[in-house]
């Protein structure tokens, strides 16, 4: 891997970052403190939103279209300790994937900087 390469690259691309949400979403879902916040979600779309958001945090050539954050959260009653499960699933599916440390780090900086949005606040 070159020095210059993107943290996107280093993950190994939208089929890897694919396998990585798909990881995240099995350990979510079987959370019972956070699965709920799914329940009416269609599951296939969401991963493609989610898959399509890793790219453009790691800086893929990916546009992230979605909804804003603060908006696609709103009235879900999300608390702190929700949002601090879904980032530890988050880390614990990219650990599985063997990603280095200094990467995982990249994007949990990245997510921590979306809490206040994502809780509405």
């Amino acid at each position: 891997m070159s020095a210059g390469e993107s943290l996107y690259h280093r993950l190994g691309g939208k089929e890897q970052i694919s396998n990585v949400v798909d990881e995240f979403y099995e350990r979510v879902l079987a959370d019972d403190t956070v699965a709920h916040f799914f329940e009416d979600v269609d599951m296939a779309a969401q991963r493609a939103h989610q898959t399509q958001f890793l790219s453009a945090v790691a800086g893929g050539p990916v546009e992230y279209d979605g909804e804003d954050m603060r908006e696609a959260h709103e009235g879900m009653g999300i608390e702190p300790q929700h949002f601090a499960a879904i980032a530890t699933h988050l880390e614990a599916a990219l650990r599985e994937f063997d990603v280095p440390d200094g990467d995982i780090e990249a994007i949990m900086s990245e997510v921590a900087a979306l809490e206040d949005d994502v809780l509405c606040r």
